[in-house]
């Protein structure tokens, strides 16, 4: 199973959702780009995730041109601009998903007010991807009936 999340940037809401799905199943190749990757991972999203014990602070933003040739199961966007301007692929995409967050990085305010919407953000991100996982992964693993009712 290869999956693909993409935002805009690729340093925040892509790097957690990466992040999560990779923690839920080390079988599944997960990578993530953004349309235009900024130069790193935002320090706020790693330290976000170390939070909840997952570390992504080895991963790098990557153009997604990168993987336009590659066969996907998933392309996954996590923000409307992403979605909006999502090259072609000329691989085969399986499914290609819209799961938007906001995005935690334009927060305004106190310092802990901006990490609270990281962690607000971290949390809608673990949630939803915990959904993704159990009702189009795992039911994919599921094993077939054969018993006669």
């Amino acid at each position: 199973m290869k999956i693909l999340i993409l935002c805009t940037g690729n340093s925040c809401r892509s790097q957690m959702a990466h992040g999560f799905l990779q923690s839920f199943d080390k079988n599944i190749q997960v990578f993530s780009a953004g349309t235009h990757p900024a130069e790193k991972v935002n320090p706020l999203a790693i330290e976000a995730m170390a939070e909840v014990g997952i570390d992504i602070s080895k991963h790098i933003p990557t153009d997604v041109a990168v993987y336009l040739d590659g066969t996907w199961d998933y392309v996954i966007t996590v923000c409307d601009s992403a979605k909006e301007t999502c090259p072609a692929f000329a691989g085969k995409v399986g499914k290609r998903l819209h799961i938007r967050f906001e995005d935690p990085s334009t927060a305004v305010g106190t310092v802990d007010f901006i990490r609270s919407e990281f962690a607000r953000v971290r949390n809608a991100i673990k949630n939803e991807f915990t959904k993704f996982y159990i009702t189009e992964i795992k039911k994919q693993e599921l094993p077939k009936c054969t018993c006669s009712h």
